[in-house]
């Protein structure tokens, strides 16, 4: 049940005027409309039934200076005991108890849905485009990764603890093991071939399954039966096996990533937007190791459209150079800023050139194409063959490169479906105006550095697609607070500043009278 908050503070209160103005928390205060937010989490609450619930605002607000100061559960609440400036900005009096470690992950778990940190994300920089603190006109979008917080396993280490849980369960619920079970685990490491040692510990795993299940119930023995479901939709996965699928029981969601051709992970990506100039997040996503970029664009954009923000302007590397997001870009009137991929724009612009009026191609020797033939295969993929004049390329002194078949006479192009889309792009990219906006896209990379170095991002507190969803985002309202309360102390130097200078200015115009 939730109860209303009691707003009056006690004489001890007093020691808050020992808080300077400038404090981080004041401006954060002062600039965001916490109880409009509150609105947001207090509908995860029943209103008449139940246990009296803390305050959401509170839990909140501990929420975000936990993510805001990279604190644990326990810590969080030990230096909001001690510090004044804390309990100010929970709204609690400097003698109040606060609520023991153990109801933040309940509040994180049942109470805080990623619906709603959306919601609260959006709000918050609703407000500020409101009052004026950001007017940004571009964004950027990005992914980055989070190790997970267990190790990688390979598949027969994973199938050991699979059999290890079903034995187990088994003996709690039943007893002793069905006689014709075999308790001894194949020793998968003395085996030298790889391949060899997954097949023998599938088989092993799946022959004592058998054996179990024909002797257990759904009623009458639900963790056996829960682990058997467990270990069978994991062996029927195909990537499984071959080591692209589960890595780890404890944590089943987390996937291997890739950072480099080189380089991999093991945990989760998380998909940023975020404005270029003032450095605000408007939305984010978070995916598993292998999340492909850009698959969420469009619902990143739509809730940053919802914020209010006059945008003109989208950056992003060339893993968002993608007719689907290019054309979600169109779609809201907006300028795309991302530079062309080689996988999927394969025109060598130094011998062809295209004129999207005419629909043709050029050559470098002056030769044009005469005709074009839509061509689509057997797996469905559409591409265009242009034909050129064959007695201009029968004479071209670049035939023997241009054209390797012998039997050819004139050059045929065949280019992708969205390849003329793609050449203006191309020819936007080499533009001076094009090479200058890019560089607003390098402020992504530094939010990425400062959520992970300063903020925790750089690993799961927790296990699961669901706890690292929020994890992420309470770490991105809590980033987000820490540059507007930067954007508006900036600001206000910059009017003390000025106001020192008008002063002495007006001080000079006196004396020289």
């Amino acid at each position: 049940m939730l109860k209303d908050p009691k707003d009056q503070l006690n004489i001890y209160s007093i020691l808050y005027n020992k808080i300077p103005k400038n404090h981080i928390l004041k401006v954060i205060d002062s600039a965001i409309d916490f109880h409009h937010i509150t609105e947001l989490v207090a509908s995860s609450y029943n209103k008449y039934y139940g246990r009296p619930a803390k305050n959401p605002l509170l839990m909140l607000k501990l929420s975000i200076l936990q993510r805001l100061y990279n604190l644990s559960d326990e810590r969080v609440i030990e230096e909001a005991s001690l510090k004044l400036a804390y309990m100010w900005f929970l709204g609690i009096n400097p003698d109040e108890d606060l609520p023991d470690p153990s109801l933040l992950s309940k509040f994180r778990v049942h109470r805080l849905k990623d619906i709603t940190l959306d919601e609260i994300i959006v709000e918050i920089v609703k407000q500020c485009v409101e009052k004026g603190i950001i007017d940004d006109t571009g964004i950027s979008i990005d992914t980055t990764h989070t190790h997970a917080n267990t190790y990688k396993a390979v598949p027969e280490r994973v199938m050991k603890h699979m059999v290890q849980n079903i034995f187990k369960s088994y003996k709690s619920e039943v007893g002793d093991l069905p006689e014709e079970s075999n308790e001894e685990i194949p020793e998968y490491k003395e085996i030298k071939d790889h391949k060899e040692a997954k097949q023998v510990m599938k088989g092993y795993l799946e022959e004592e399954m058998k054996k179990i299940e024909n002797t257990v119930s759904v009623a009458n023995h639900p963790e056996t039966h829960q682990e058997l479901e467990r270990a069978k939709e994991i062996l029927q996965d195909p990537k499984f096996i071959e080591q692209r699928g589960v890595r780890s029981l404890i944590d089943q969601d987390a996937r291997v990533g890739h950072k480099s051709k080189n380089e991999n992970f093991f945990g989760f990506k998380t998909e940023i937007m975020m404005t270029t100039k003032s450095r605000i997040i408007t939305g984010l996503t978070v995916g598993n190791g292998a999340y492909v970029d850009g698959t969420r664009f469009e619902e990143l954009l739509d809730s940053t459209m919802k914020s209010g923000l006059d945008l003109r302007d989208v950056f992003g590397d060339k893993a968002y150079f993608r007719k689907m997001i290019l054309d979600a870009i169109v779609k809201n009137g907006l300028t795309s800023y991302i530079p062309v991929s080689e996988m999927a724009y394969k025109i060598d612009e130094d011998r062809f050139a295209y004129n999207k009026d005419s629909d043709e191609w050029f050559c470098i020797q002056g030769n044009k194409s005469i005709k074009r033939k839509h061509r689509k295969d057997k797996s469905g993929k559409q591409t265009y063959k242009y034909y050129f004049e064959k007695e201009l390329c029968r004479h071209c002194p670049n035939r023997p490169e241009c054209i390797k078949r012998s039997s050819g006479v004139g050059k045929i192009l065949e280019v992708g479906i969205n390849t003329m889309e793609f050449y203006a792009q191309s020819q936007l990219q080499k533009s001076e105006l094009f090479k200058e906006k890019y560089k607003e896209r390098a402020s992504l990379e530094w939010k990425n550095g400062e959520l992970k170095n300063h903020h925790g991002l750089d690993r799961a507190r927790g296990y699961g697609l669901k706890s690292m969803s929020t994890q992420a985002k309470l770490t991105a309202i809590a980033v987000n607070l820490k540059r507007i309360a930067g954007i508006l102390s900036s600001k206000l130097t910059f009017q003390i500043e000025f106001f020192r200078y008008f002063c002495k200015f007006y001080a000079d115009l006196r004396l020289i009278a």
